[in-house]
C-alpha cells in the first residue's frame, strides 16, 4: 500500500501534468479525465488521514465522543 507521502507526490505530479495540458491547450475531455483522477486521489488521501487520526483520537475519548467521531468519519468517507 502506498504511503501518504507517496500519494501526495502522485497528486502533485498529476496536477503539474494538468497544468501542462492546459498550457498546451489539450482536449477538454482529457483534462477533465485527469482532474477526475486527481479528485479521486485526494479522496483517498482524505480517507487515509481520517482513518489514522480517528484511530489515535479514539483512545482518549469517552463512549459518546467515540460514537460522534465514528459518525463524522463515515460522513467524510461518503462525501
Amino acid at each position: 500500500m502506498k504511503t501518504l507521502d507517496q500519494r501526495l507526490n502522485n497528486i502533485i505530479g498529476q496536477l503539474e501534468g494538468v497544468r501542462k495540458m492546459v498550457e498546451a491547450d489539450n482536449n477538454c475531455i482529457d483534462i477533465l479525465t485527469q482532474l477526475k483522477a486527481i479528485k479521486s486521489a485526494i479522496g483517498g488521501v482524505m480517507n487515509m488521514v481520517v482513518d489514522d487520526q480517528i484511530e489515535n483520537c479514539l483512545l482518549d475519548l469517552d463512549e459518546s465522543q467515540k460514537k460522534l467521531l465514528i459518525r463524522i468519519k463515515d460522513y467524510v468517507k461518503t462525501n
